[in-house]
């Protein structure tokens, strides 16, 4: 299957290329977009022009977008209503950007490629690294950082997972890449530990891609 990646740095790039084949059961021929991002808000920025090239200009069949939630509002079930939108939750901003964009294109004709890209968008809470600890660090869940934001008392910092992934807060590239797909490749065979402890922002990517699979081929 043919998919683009965009996230906020190469490091999470590569990490999320081994979940969505964990998810999707099967390598995925990765596709450059035109464009880069570094960082939110050049995510939702670039998401737009990105879109159009992909739809216009190449044969990807799927777009992953994962970001980091940092203090924005956690997306929950209750964002899953119909015609909800939470200005403060990245996710659903992110969904609103891929909408507005798709309406203003037409239906790709091209053999073999879906009418438009699909659509697939996640959310690190509060931070990808959150989804790397999972199931080695206990305390570390989407449940754990809600409750802090209620309370006014975080249970951990974004600073203080990078150090607990990669040993320091600022990690070299290379260095970064190397820890983030050792802790993924963990949950290459199983990631419902992930879809558990990170229901929001891991469980919408793990539902947008299960819903692009193709239905089996009719018996000739």
């Amino acid at each position: 299957m043919k998919v683009a990646l965009l996230s906020e740095s190469p490091a999470d790039e590569a990490a999320v290329k081994v979940l969505v084949e964990a998810v999707l059961g099967e390598p995925i021929q990765q596709v450059h977009p035109a464009l880069r991002a570094r960082g939110w808000p050049n995510v939702a920025q670039v998401l737009p022009a990105i879109i159009r090239h992909l739809h216009f200009n190449t044969a990807a069949e799927g777009l992953v977008v994962v970001v980091d939630s940092d203090d924005s509002t956690v997306h929950t079930e209750a964002h899953e209503a119909p015609d909800y939108f939470h200005p403060q939750c990245r996710l659903c901003q992110l969904r609103a950007v891929y909408r507005q964009t798709m309406k203003k294109l037409p239906a790709r004709k091209a053999a073999g490629v879906p009418a438009k890209v699909l659509r697939c968008v996640g959310v690190a809470v509060p931070a990808v690294e959150a989804w790397y600890l999972c199931g080695r660090d206990d305390t570390v869940s989407e449940a754990a950082w809600l409750a802090g934001q209620e309370s006014g008392r975080p249970p951990y910092t974004r600073k203080e997972l990078k150090a607990r992934v990669y040993g320091t807060e600022r990690p070299t590239l290379p260095h970064e890449i190397e820890c983030a797909l050792r802790e993924v490749r963990r949950h290459r065979r199983d990631t419902r530990r992930l879809e558990a402890d990170f229901p929001g922002g891991f469980g919408s990517l793990v539902r947008d891609l299960r819903a692009w699979r193709r239905p089996p081929a009719a018996p000739a």
